[in-house]
């Protein structure tokens, strides 16, 4: 295991390229399983999520190769159609394959997912959407068995009780491709991340119209063939490393951010006080560290990402004045209140909101990730902090950072990787 040390940072300055976006790197990855033939796909983070979906899919018998940001992926000769209990249980993103081994094999056996804890996350919307489309589900042992004698499209429903689910309208709409007839998707998720498939799936020969919006229109077609593709920028980490320029204060340039993935986040952070840039192809961020209050509420795209939630609370801690968070995604995704708490930050939570009254100084303390974007948020308090913060739990962070630390180092923050005995 291996901790991060994080001390009191200067200002950040200069430039850092975003990667590309892991939420949008697994369905495609999962995606293909839909074709017989070879895929390239360039901008692919290597992150832990990642390397878990390429092992699901070594074990489905699928060849895959990682050379630094591309991945080359062989599915010609898969005969699998199990995804094992050890590596699913890993990664909620792992359920993915469920539609396509559905497609392609007519049949599918999936052990339930893990990932994160942020509370009740069912995939009951999977299942719905699935079985509308003419598969029987059944759960024998802890897994998901599915089967089908042929999908058929039909029109489906996925609004859920906190809304659209992005996981699940990737799944509906990649088994819909090779279903018979037309399949329309009510309620589907409109995150970049979801466009990006389709967008994917369109190059391997697809028909499908209305990503982006809450309609998707599937045209089911006999069969897919390979592609060359470029992976979307990662909205989230463009968040953070603006949330941490923000906070810590300076100018930070971000290439490869997209202005329009991110424009409940950047008009956020301009209500706190905090000058953007938006370019073709960049953002940049300046910050003089005096922060105002604000109140966020997360919600499904275009709304303020969930996944930054945590992030900004660490940038809320040392704002001016009193902010309110609601969180309306996932209503117990707190875990990292207690940790900013023992660093001096005044926050009050009950429910799904949370009070945060901002202080002047936070204090470094040893302090452990709860998940994936808690440890993001830890990192940009330690480095706001006074003396050091020791952040251990950094697995975490790995799952969807692609070296973090080393981006910040390079921007003149004072964080090293050490080795946790």
């Amino acid at each position: 295991m291996d901790k991060l040390i994080l001390q009191h940072s200067p200002p950040l300055r200069g430039t850092v390229a975003a990667s590309g976006a892991k939420n949008a790197a697994l369905p495609i990855m999962a995606a293909c399983l839909l074709t017989e033939e070879p895929v390239v796909l360039e901008g692919v983070p290597r992150v832990t999520d990642v390397l878990t979906m390429a092992d699901i899919l070594r074990r489905l018998g699928i060849r895959v190769d990682h050379e630094d940001e591309r991945l080359r992926i062989d599915p010609n000769h898969y005969t699998g159609s199990t995804a094992p209990y050890e590596l699913v249980s890993l990664m909620r993103a792992s359920i993915c394959v469920l539609g396509p081994l559905l497609a392609r094999h007519h049949r599918a056996r999936v052990s339930m997912p893990g990932g994160c804890i942020l509370g009740p996350r069912p995939i009951d919307l999977h299942l719905k959407g699935l079985a509308a489309l003419g598969a029987a589900i059944a759960v024998e042992h802890g897994d998901l068995v599915a089967t089908t004698s042929g999908l058929r499209g039909t029109v489906i429903h996925l609004a859920g009780a906190f809304g659209s689910s992005v996981l699940a309208t990737a799944n509906v709409m990649m088994a819909a491709t090779l279903a018979q007839g037309t399949t329309r998707i009510e309620h589907a998720a409109c995150e970049p991340e979801v466009v990006d498939l389709a967008n994917f799936l369109i190059a391997m020969g697809a028909t499908v119209s209305g990503q982006g919006t809450p309609v998707i229109q599937i045209d089911g077609v006999p069969e897919l063939h390979g592609a060359h593709y470029r992976v979307i920028p990662d909205r989230i980490e463009v968040g953070t490393l603006l949330m941490a320029t923000a906070t810590l204060g300076g100018e930070v340039t971000v290439t490869g951010a997209r202005g329009d993935h991110v424009g409940a986040v950047v008009e956020t952070l301009r209500e706190a006080n905090v000058q953007i840039e938006a370019g073709e192809g960049f953002l940049r961020v300046r910050s003089d560290r005096r922060l105002n209050a604000v109140e966020v509420t997360t919600l499904p795209f275009p709304g303020f990402p969930t996944d930054l939630q945590a992030q900004m609370m660490a940038m809320m801690s040392l704002s001016r004045g009193v902010s309110l968070m609601m969180e309306k995604i996932y209503p117990e995704r707190f875990m990292h209140v207690p940790e900013l708490r023992r660093m001096g930050a005044q926050i009050t939570h009950e429910g799904g909101s949370a009070i945060v009254k901002g202080v002047e100084q936070l204090s470094g303390a040893p302090v452990t990730a709860s998940d994936l974007r808690a440890s993001a948020a830890l990192v940009i308090a330690g480095l706001a902090a006074e003396n050091t913060t020791e952040l251990r739990g950094v697995e975490h962070l790995d799952r969807g950072y692609e070296r973090l630390e080393e981006k910040l180092a390079h921007l003149g923050a004072s964080i090293r990787r050490e080795h946790d005995a």
